[in-house]
């Protein structure tokens, strides 16, 4: 089962990072938000993915490019320049990375995917945000509902800290992002091919056109996740995120 991962975004908020980079290449842990998210998928088995492209999207071919170069032990030949890798840890990913345009909105990127997604139902993810989905869970409960898609609700982190106040008068603040009441679409998607019909143009938006529409025609399922879900979209989650896994406590690591 392929997995798609919409990475074409222009992360605005996020510009102290995003000037020089697409969000889904800003580091936690000195490797990519995209290398996390698809360790997480790999690490359930589904290693097959397409990456829709867009701003910057050249970085990411030049990352997936270079990886075996940069990343463990290389044998260069000086004489016809090849690069071999040493010992067995690579990846075992097949990643097929497609220009979506700059200004392609999420439903359009999603649409010209469509000669790589016509066949089998498929998975959809942002390129920016990390959890620890249980991903065959979620397979099971799309495939027993029978509807055409299937989201993944989460509780939104909340904006603010935290106080708690002891039986002495004293208070405790805590700015670790806390979950917020309610229930959003934190992405982890699984579609089936036919949702692609509704897809009119670059200009369609997965979630306020395709989304609504599946919906509406009783053809969109939630499942819900209780668990670690964070988005990046400001600094402060980006220092969230890179504060737990310097802490050790990393809870959207499933391929310890």
């Amino acid at each position: 089962m392929k997995v798609v991962v919409l990475a074409g975004g222009r992360g605005t908020r996020l510009s102290e990072e995003t000037d020089v980079r697409p969000k889904p290449l800003v580091e936690v842990g000195g490797q990519p938000l995209l290398w996390h998210l698809m360790k997480h998928y790999a690490t359930a088995g589904f290693s097959e993915f397409v990456v829709a492209l867009g701003y910057k999207g050249e970085l990411i071919k030049r990352y997936f490019a270079d990886y075996l170069a940069l990343s463990g032990n290389v044998t260069v030949s000086m004489r016809d320049g090849t690069v071999t890798p040493l010992g067995s840890d690579r990846e075992p990913w097949e990643v097929t990375l497609v220009d979506t345009g700059d200004e392609t909105n999420t439903g359009g990127r999603l649409g010209r995917l469509a000669p790589w997604l016509q066949d089998e139902t498929f998975m959809l993810t942002y390129g920016d945000g990390v959890a620890d989905v249980d991903l065959p869970r979620l397979l099971e409960f799309h495939r027993s509902h029978g509807r055409a898609a299937s989201i993944t609700a989460v509780h939104p982190p909340s904006r603010f800290g935290e106080m708690v106040f002891d039986s002495n008068g004293g208070v405790r603040f805590t700015e670790k992002p806390l979950m917020g009441e309610g229930w959003i679409n934190g992405g982890f998607m699984i579609l089936e091919p036919s949702v692609l019909n509704l897809i009119k143009g670059d200009e369609t938006s997965l979630e306020g056109d395709v989304l609504e529409q599946l919906s509406s025609d009783g053809q969109l399922a939630a499942y819900r996740h209780d668990s670690f879900w964070q988005c990046v979209d400001t600094l402060r989650e980006l220092r969230y995120l890179r504060g737990l896994w310097d802490s050790g406590e990393r809870p959207w690591v499933t391929w310890r």
